[in-house]
């Protein structure tokens, strides 16, 4: 055996043996295997598959000694394999949803006709004419049946569907695909054509007042053992599954609602008819439940439709309707009452009931008529426009541009209207710490975004602004503020203090733990501790709270000290220290290290160190929230403690892996890359992973571009990462002597682990750095075989073409970090187009085609003022534009595809013309044709509409081919200045419709 056999056998003998599935044919040779088999709780092959197997075998053409196809001869074989079918069916209850999800339509229509025929429906019979109260019931069941699955069919195909992804091109499946497809069309058009009917049967069935019946396995073989029977009653025709009238009128006024609703598109009228049924059904459900034998109602697409017909229907009556933010928004924008509907943002920024989608379409609504000329609709459109963005910020979402562009000219009354919004969307009594910190960032941002003084005072003095900012944080923007203009004079209210504990020694122990917790003056715990310890000498007050944390390698050292008062304070000292370092209370922290620093100086050089290294940290973090968020540079004193503490070799000192996180991430983001190349010790890249990984990242940058030769750099830092993102496999053997196989997920091949890489990467800040990083696993990303599309970043040239081992790695993992990367560097850049364009590359590789136009159009936005610039030729390249074009083509807006098409370098004319060939498209068509300038497609347009008799289009197409700035004898400058004013306002509207 050879050995690739060998791990073959190896891999799979661990495996259990599958039992054969059985196949069709062993039904019709053994009548009660069918049932057998339904009763296991995982037949194979399922229920619906034995459905379409049966179905297709009964249905095929024979071929006669001419070898002249024939149509299926009705047989006994056949008649077997039908009912089969049917009795398959009958096991699952005749339930629609399940048939629905997991049956063609074709499939489907066959087995409700062959109920239809066993139920003794004459062939022909038009439904309408029956009278469903003189049928046996399960003969009107049947009707029922096969009218419910036509409406339900006609809504489900109104539905746009995702286009599924083509495999390799196989001639046979692809004739087969068609076939079915142009099968379905047929019997969707004939199912259209026969609406009405169906409508008018299921308006009659509710009307019925008696019970009906479904047949079950046992009354189809009582149907076949008395075929002359049926419609007697018989037991054949009473004895299957009973369905009461109630049953039957929810079912059927929530089929007749959603195909109402569904009209209601072309003729607004029928929504009453859709609103009527549904609120039926409701009644009809509170009554029964959503959930019976026969049928389940979705509830909560049910108080959909109910919610979207009390918005589409106005009536006065219906007061919980109009209670509902939804109808009360729809009502204002019918009405024109736009201060109500600014009220109703308001509100919302509280309770958060709208989806943030619903909150942008109703913005983009506006935006529309106010580009029609309605100019008073501005104001408002600023003001819903500002409530989304305090309500994007509240939750953590990127500011939208259209809140940049509305706010590059800020006025006094813009300004009171946006701290109005912001003080009535965040309750200070009962929001988290995290709402407020996000609130806090915002508007200190937009202090720094400012550069009218007066307007920076009025933000800065605002109640909101004094209680959420620190007053530390108040100085530190104000110090900011002063540098970039001497003149100004901001309020700075003084803060009092926050807890004054009297000293007393009468107070119980109780009392004194509870300020003790509450205390972070280091003094008055020095003096809590003392008259603790002087009540009683039992109590380790160390342990009062369990929110005092304490890391296990400072917690063994501390604990170890003899003196038990030195002890307790020592430990909370440090405690209440990292505690307001992690909640940005860097004034307190300092307050707290400095004195445990000075009480550990006296008895304990170990903690002493400890302590130094815990102030550097803190120092670190405190220059980061404040001088280097506006990108001071750090003393040189700070960075000169953070190499002595990478080059620090002081035996026995318990270190967190924290600091050394920080100080190389602190180094990487300031630029120190001389030092982390060319001055940092041998022996410390060789023992601290982070120094190592920090040194080949400075090095790679600082070598960017660089010329070939010297990517020797950015091959050994490939080499690492790709060595962290790889997974160990391991066989193992166990007690039964079968070998299987174990995947590490997290491997320690590599210098951290994927999780350590990825928290370090998100300490960096550094364009170049972060730009470095992203690029290097878009490309890990893209060496996988079976990636079909790659992800474009900068400077992706330098790194390796190929792995040795592509199978060690694991590209799960690389995507989810390349993701996470980007996500995180979006939210230090929201700017960065190069990053904007990954970002829009990731969801374009993942289907998500609408998303991927965001972005795309973003990356141009931020890079061409709004468009008002041309967009740089290295951001929009022709592969950024060809797939623009394929996220437009599969989103059914072909329009748009052709005027893209001219946006390469050199025009692609052939999917252009193809692309205005599709008359089914979900753009605005024609009120595009101003938009190109390339005179040959405006002459196919042209054409096309002559050939079609559309005349009004033709004219339109006409008409901008006649525009003087596009004939050929002008200039070379007049005709690119043509094109640039036509691609400004197209991309344009184009973000307006995609933001």
């Amino acid at each position: 055996m050879s050995a690739e056999a060998a791990d073959r056998e190896a891999a799979t003998s661990s495996r259990p043996c599958t039992p054969p599935q059985t196949s069709w044919f062993e039904f019709l040779l053994e009548e009660a295997l069918l049932e057998q088999h339904l009763q296991k709780a995982s037949p194979d092959p399922p229920p619906v598959q034995l459905i379409v197997q049966f179905l297709e075998q009964a249905s095929k053409p024979s071929v006669n000694e001419q070898n002249q196809v024939q149509p299926p001869p009705d047989n006994k074989r056949n008649r077997i394999l039908k009912l089969l079918a049917l009795k398959v069916a009958a096991h699952l209850r005749w339930d629609l949803d399940v048939l629905e999800k997991s049956l063609s339509v074709p499939v489907l229509n066959m087995l409700l006709n062959e109920l239809l025929c066993i139920s003794k429906v004459p062939p022909g019979t038009k439904h309408v004419d029956v009278d469903l109260s003189s049928l046996p019931p399960t003969t009107a069941m049947a009707i029922l049946l096969y009218n419910r699955w036509a409406i339900r069919t006609i809504v489900q195909s109104s539905f746009p569907v995702k286009q599924v992804k083509p495999g390799p091109p196989q001639l046979n499946v692809m004739n087969q695909m068609q076939q079915e497809k142009e099968l379905t069309e047929n019997i969707l058009k004939v199912l259209k054509e026969q609406a009405a009917d169906s409508i008018l049967v299921l308006e009659g069935a509710l009307k019925l007042d008696k019970d009906l019946y479904v047949h079950t396995i046992r009354t189809l073989d009582l149907l076949a053992m008395e075929p002359g029977m049926v419609n007697g009653e018989t037991e054949s025709s009473t004895a299957g599954l009973k369905i009461s009238a109630e049953e039957i009128q929810c079912q059927v006024c929530y089929d007749l609602g959603a195909i109402y609703f569904q009209q209601g598109a072309t003729n607004a009228a029928v929504h009453e008819n859709a609103k009527e049924k549904f609120f039926r059904t409701k009644e009809l459900v509170a009554k029964n439940g959503s959930s019976s034998l026969h049928f389940i109602i979705d509830e909560e697409r049910l108080a959909g439709y109910c919610q979207a017909c009390g918005v589409l229907t106005s009536s006065s009556d219906d007061a919980s309707q109009q209670a509902t933010p939804y109808s009360q928004i729809h009502s204002c924008m019918k009405s024109g009452n736009y201060q109500d509907l600014v009220k109703i943002f308001l509100e919302d920024n509280l309770t958060l009931s709208l989806p943030v989608q619903f909150r942008q379409s109703v913005l983009r609504e506006l935006f529309q008529k106010a580009q029609q000329g309605n100019d008073a609709l501005d104001e408002v459109c600023f003001k819903v426009c500002v409530c989304n963005t305090v309500c994007d910020v509240l939750q953590g979402r990127i500011i939208d541009i259209q809140f940049c562009q509305l706010f590059l000219k800020p006025s006094k009354e813009k300004i009171d209207f946006l701290l109005e919004v912001c003080s009535r969307s965040i309750d200070l009594e009962n929001a988290s710490e995290t709402l407020k910190r996000k609130m806090a960032a915002f508007l200190k941002n937009l202090c720094l975004g400012l550069e009218d003084l007066q307007l920076v005072f009025m933000i800065s003095s605002h109640e909101l602004f004094i209680k959420l900012l620190k007053d530390d944080e108040r100085k530190l923007l104000i110090d900011q503020m002063r540098k970039r203009s001497p003149r100004i004079n901001l309020c700075t209210k003084p803060v009092t203090s926050f807890y004054d504990i009297p000293a007393s020694a009468s107070v119980n122990i109780g009392q004194l733990e509870h300020q003790l917790i509450l205390s972070v003056d280091p003094w008055r715990i020095r003096q809590i501790l003392i008259e603790l310890h002087g009540m009683t000498s039992e109590r380790q007050f160390w342990t009062v709270s369990n929110k005092w944390e304490v890391p296990n390698v400072y917690g063994n050292v501390i604990l170890g000290i003899k003196d038990n008062l030195t002890r307790d304070l020592v430990y909370i000292l440090m405690a209440k220290g990292l505690h307001c370092c992690a909640i940005k209370d860097f004034a307190h922290a300092k307050q707290l290290f400095a004195a445990c620093l000075e009480l550990v100086t006296e008895f304990s050089p170990k903690l002493r160190q400890v302590m130094l290294n815990e102030m550097l940290l803190l120092d670190i973090y405190t220059h980061e929230a404040g001088p280097g968020v506006s990108g001071e540079r750090p003393p040189s004193d700070l960075i000169s403690r953070v190499r002595g503490y990478l080059e620090m070799r002081v035996p026995d000192i318990p270190l967190r892996q924290v600091v050394a996180e920080e100080c190389v991430a602190f180094l990487l983001n300031w630029r120190e890359n001389e030092y982390l190349t060319m001055q940092v010790p041998l022996p410390l890249v060789q023992t601290n992973p982070y120094v190592k990984l920090g040194q080949l990242l400075a090095a790679t940058c600082k070598e960017l571009p660089g010329p070939k030769e010297s990517r020797r750099t950015a091959k050994d830092l490939w080499e690492v990462v790709v060595q962290i993102c790889s997974v160990s496999n391991q066989h193992k053997r166990g007690n039964d002597g079968r070998v299987s196989l174990i995947k590490h997920r997290e491997s320690t091949l590599g210098i951290m682990y994927r999780s350590e890489l990825l928290s370090f990467i998100k300490k960096l800040r550094e364009p170049l750095v972060l730009t470095t990083i992203l690029s290097l696993f878009v490309k890990l990303h893209n060496v996988r075989e079976d990636i079909v599309n790659d992800i474009a970043a900068e400077h992706i040239s330098i790194w390796p073409s190929s792995i040795p081992n592509l199978q060690s790695v694991d590209f799960e993992a690389v995507a989810v970090t390349v993701k996470e990367l980007v996500s995180y560097a979006l939210t230090i850049n929201a700017n960065n187009h190069f990053w904007l364009i990954i970002q829009a590359d990731i969801y374009f590789a993942t289907n998500q085609y609408s998303a991927a136009l965001h972005y795309y159009l973003q990356a141009g936005a931020v890079c061409s003022d709004f468009f008002n610039k041309m967009v740089p030729p290295d951001v929009y390249t022709d592969q950024v534009i060809k797939r623009m074009i394929k996220c437009c083509s599969l989103l059914n807006c072909h329009t748009q595809v052709a005027i893209l098409c001219q946006f390469l370098r050199e025009v692609d004319y052939k999917t252009a013309f193809k692309a205005l060939q599709e008359q089914n498209s979900h753009d605005a068509m024609d009120s595009y044709y101003e938009y190109i300038w390339d005179v040959t497609i405006l002459e196919y347009l042209a054409y096309l509409h002559h050939k079609r008799g559309e005349t009004d289009k033709r004219q339109i197409a006409i008409k901008a081919i006649g525009q003087t700035e596009l004939n050929a004898s002008n200039p070379e400058e007049v005709l690119q200045l043509a094109a640039q004013r036509r691609k400004k306002k197209f991309l344009q509207a184009m973000a307006k419709l995609y933001f």
